[in-house]
């Protein structure tokens, strides 16, 4: 049976540990854009030993690259992206303290390692609702990479932004619970 939640950022292991494949949690304080080229730039100062443009430990990163706002609008529409594109990152985000990830679409067995090893969680929003989105956030700003358009890395504050989690940190996965109650055995 699933759960609702009310959560704010920054998450906790305590408070991802809590969570199931299939709750509901309404997101609420700070959350961070990032996409394929900006993780890979992440991980690449990551490497080198530098800082990052913002505290990962406890952060949640929605994969995203919004449209342009509307003149009075922090934002335009704010759909996710296609998650797996990050997979070959998450992992070492996940090790240095990253609580959340935000997309559509499955991911892979490291992400999902990861996720269970450290204490981390993937969160699935509607794809195709990103007008929807975009209105429970409440102001954006670019942090970092702002020559990546709209996959710069963005701080956004949002104000109960939906989403489902479909990876816990007890190794569910929703996609393979919601198939196989419907497969034909």
């Amino acid at each position: 049976m699933s759960k609702t939640y009310h959560l704010t950022t920054p998450l906790s292991d305590e408070t991802v540990s809590e969570l199931h494949s299939g709750d509901i949690v309404y997101l609420s304080g700070i959350i961070y854009t990032a996409r394929d080229a900006a993780h890979k730039r992440l991980v690449d100062l990551l490497d080198e030993g530098k800082e990052l443009p913002f505290d990962v430990k406890g952060a949640v990163i929605y994969f995203v690259g919004p449209t342009p706002p509307k003149p009075g609008d922090p934002i335009g529409s704010a759909g996710p992206t296609t998650s797996y594109r990050m997979d070959s990152y998450s992992p070492r985000l996940i090790a240095e303290g990253l609580k959340g990830m935000i997309g559509k679409g499955k991911r892979n067995k490291d992400v999902t390692d990861a996720c269970e090893k450290h204490k981390a969680v993937y969160f699935g929003a509607t794809g195709g609702a990103g007008a929807l989105l975009g209105k429970q956030i409440k102001s954006a700003e670019v942090i970092a990479y702002e020559e990546l358009g709209p996959e710069a890395v963005r701080k956004l504050e949002v104000v109960d932004f939906p989403v489902t989690v479909i990876n816990d940190t007890h190794g569910a996965d929703l996609y393979k619970i919601g198939r196989a109650q419907y497969e034909v055995k």
